[in-house]
């Protein structure tokens, strides 16, 4: 199957994390919990210590693939 430019969807909804940081606020903000103001955005900064593990991951292989692959030429 063929898609064109029209057929094409991008998703702008909120993800998990967002989601999660705003019902942590909302309660926060109402009183429901006590939480520490680092625990309440934690989903946040939980997301973003996720990507960037991620990120040295790839990198780090990327750099050890190049390393192999320079030593077997």
């Amino acid at each position: 199957m063929v898609r064109n430019e029209s057929e094409t969807r991008s998703n702008t909804g909120l993800g998990i994390s967002a989601i999660l940081t705003l019902i942590f606020i909302v309660l926060k903000l109402v009183g429901v919990i006590s939480w520490k103001w680092i625990w309440v955005i934690s989903p946040i900064w939980i997301e973003l210590s996720l990507t960037v593990i991620i990120m040295l991951l790839i990198a780090l292989v990327t750099c050890i693939v190049s390393k192999i692959s320079e030593l077997r030429k």
